[in-house]
């Protein structure tokens, strides 16, 4: 940004008591993940064997192909013709949306285009459950059921909402026995105030979060 015009924006965003680096923090952009690698991963029964949920986790980063693996596991296209996933769900309504919460913001996973769309550029990683570990886990996973895509089922909504969103945190599962990952499915949520936070509509219903990271030493 050219500096005389940073200078006169934080003159009027002082008077008007407003920061300006809480006004350009608030940009974040998308992240187009990298292809996922379909050659790597340990043979099933040995991590069937390793699956376990893990509660402390390292505060280091996970490198951005790992985190483009472990979300095309969990929900990705693996099927391009059809546009079908890893992990299935009830008349394929796809009804599951994966919200990735950083440091560094809230993201929205593409399954098709296989990004991460920006929501929020504030860290609410503490908001995605009542347990202390769940800020300093480098990823958590916010699994949200767009109602709006089930309109086929009249009664039920909230039983297949849950039934896949447990097929793909599963899978999520598996993923990180296989790469040596710590993680762990969790249903302790202020699910009001953090559908608040992500700025949520009405037919949008948070079902679980997941914390993923590499186990603390």
């Amino acid at each position: 940004m050219n500096t005389k015009l940073f200078l006169v924006a934080s003159i009027v965003l002082t008077m008007m008591h407003i920061s300006p680096t809480t006004i350009y923090a608030q940009e974040i952009k998308p992240i187009q993940l990298l292809k996922p690698e379909m050659d790597g991963g340990r043979p099933l029964m040995q991590v069937l064997k390793d699956r376990r949920s893990m509660r402390a986790f390292s505060t280091e980063k996970l490198p951005m192909q790992v985190l483009s693996n472990m979300l095309w596991a969990a929900f990705g296209v693996n099927r391009p013709n059809s546009g079908k996933r890893t992990a299935p769900s009830a008349m394929n309504m796809q009804e599951i949306d994966i919200y990735v919460a950083t440091a560094d913001g809230l993201y929205l996973f593409d399954a098709k285009a296989h990004m991460l769309k920006p929501v929020l550029a504030e860290d609410i990683r503490a908001m995605t459950g009542t347990q202390s570990f769940v800020q300093e886990a480098p990823v958590n996973f916010i699994y949200v059921a767009d109602l709006s895509r089930m309109r086929l089922i009249s009664d039920g909504k909230d039983f297949y909402s849950a039934a896949n969103t447990g097929f793909i945190s599963q899978n999520v599962y598996l993923y990180c026995a296989s790469e040596g990952l710590a993680t762990v499915v969790r249903g302790l949520i202020d699910r009001p105030a953090l559908a608040k936070v992500m700025k949520l509509r009405p037919d949008q219903k948070v079902i679980l979060a997941q914390s993923v990271g590499y186990p603390k030493k």
